[in-house]
């Protein structure tokens, strides 16, 4: 299951929203081993597209660095979907290599009736992906 606070939340949405109709992404950092997303941290789009997202690589490595300099982890990886379903693709599955992590997605698209967004997560290991329930709390 993954926990996440309200304000991490909204602003992982309002990212999405925001860099609609690209996909949005970026990640939510963590104390090493503590599985609690604490530091929300937007990522450009180096692809800007609307159908597939990538990490800008010089931006990656500087996140990486910062993650160790500050003993944090990435607690959540997070993407949107412009045109479909919050369900992670062939791609997203063939790039998920942080097995530790919850790979949250968000559609900002209307796919089930429900309103202009779903968020759901999922744990991918080995190409296998296992969708989780998100409870949202206001604090830890």
């Amino acid at each position: 299951m993954l926990t996440i606070t309200q304000a991490l939340y909204d602003q992982i949405v309002a990212h999405a929203r925001k860099d609609h109709p690209d996909e949005a992404c970026g990640v939510v950092a963590g104390p090493a081993g503590s599985d609690r997303p604490e530091r929300f941290v937007a990522m450009l789009n180096a692809a800007m597209s609307p159908t597939f997202y990538e990490f800008d690589s010089g931006d990656l490595l500087k996140l990486y660095r910062e993650l160790d300099d500050r003993d944090e982890e990435p607690v959540v990886i997070y993407h949107s979907h412009t045109a479909t379903e919050a369900y992670p693709s062939r791609t997203d599955i063939s790039y998920a290599n942080e097995p530790g992590a919850h790979y949250v997605l968000v559609s900002t698209a209307d796919t089930d009736g429900l309103g202009d967004f779903q968020l759901r997560s999922f744990r991918i290991v080995d190409g296998e992906v296992t969708e989780e329930e998100v409870r949202v709390v206001e604090s830890y």
